[in-house]
């Protein structure tokens, strides 16, 4: 008898963990929308690097933040792991080529320091273009 009511809480305690485990895998959390645009360094094209897009909660705003890749002066967020809208803070690397074009081992040179933005990005899909300015070097 003991066993059965064991073997019964087991199974029960198995179904409620595969339940949650469903009800995780499906899309949460809030809404996110692909950020896209031009990716420049004093008016010319980044050739390589990042944008981390974080939502300000400085100013009220919440959610997970996102990252884009920058290549020949454009970058776009990932596909569902975009930006939640709202008040972010963008920081932005640059770098002038691609990580491997330039020789053995050899890492490229930034073009400026880690570039820090405040934006208000609209809650839909959307292209925001960035120039760093070159007093950022």
């Amino acid at each position: 008898m003991r066993s059965s009511r064991l073997r019964a809480t087991a199974w029960a305690g198995l179904c409620l963990c595969g339940a949650a485990m469903l009800g995780c895998s499906g899309p949460s959390g809030p809404p996110r929308y692909e950020v896209s645009g031009k990716a420049t360094f004093a008016g010319k094209p980044i050739a390589a690097g990042s944008i981390s897009f974080v939502p300000d909660t400085s100013r009220g705003n919440r959610g997970p933040g996102s990252f884009a890749p920058i290549r020949d002066g454009r970058y776009c967020t990932p596909p569902g792991k975009g930006t939640v809208g709202g008040p972010h803070v963008l920081t932005v690397l640059g770098l002038d080529r691609l990580p491997g074009s330039g020789g053995a081992g050899e890492d490229p040179p930034p073009l400026c320091s880690s570039y820090r933005l405040t934006v208000d990005l609209p809650k839909e899909d959307t292209t925001y273009d960035i120039d760093v300015p070159s007093s950022a070097k």
